[in-house]
């Protein structure tokens, strides 16, 4: 399975980046991974929130190959619990070919263009959690899911 992270900007808090990168070599256990920084929109200040989410969406849409299953990590997808999860990514792989592309957005959400374009929105939760955050968060939870279709022991149900 091959399964590629895009972000929007870069992770700033040295804490964060060393889960990451934990996770990250956790997930090569599992299948090829690859961690895609989108950069951040060059002069925002200038710029209405749509101009941004347009550009944003546009770098995005860009890296997107036709055959990608496109998820966006989404405040208004949905929600599963960690087995429900691992279940539901076993299942796709079943049903699809390409990569697996999840998306963390910029810090007002997605164009139109790139919710057009999704093939799935997921949400980790009900709460607010910063960008940088739900990166790592994300990360945990796909190695978790793996762990789980793995029978190993890190999730103890």
């Amino acid at each position: 399975m091959k399964i590629r992270f895009f972000v929007v900007g870069k992770t700033s808090f040295d804490d964060l980046k060393v889960g990451e990168q934990r996770y990250q070599q956790r997930l090569g256990h599992y299948c090829t991974f690859e961690r895609i920084e989108i950069p951040d929109v060059k002069n925002p200040k200038a710029l209405s929130q749509a101009q941004i989410k347009e550009k944003e969406g546009a770098l995005i849409l860009a890296k997107v190959n036709p055959t990608d299953f496109l998820v966006l990590l989404d405040e208004n997808g949905k929600q599963f619990s960690s087995i429900d999860f691992a279940a539901w990514l076993s299942q796709r792989q079943l049903q699809h070919n390409g990569a697996f592309v999840f998306v963390i957005g910029g810090a007002y959400g997605f164009s139109s263009a790139v919710y057009d374009r999704a093939q799935f929105k997921l949400s980790l939760s009900k709460m607010t959690f910063s960008h940088q955050m739900v990166r790592m968060i994300f990360l945990e939870q796909l190695y978790r899911a793996f762990s789980i279709l793995k029978g190993e022991p890190y999730h103890h149900a």
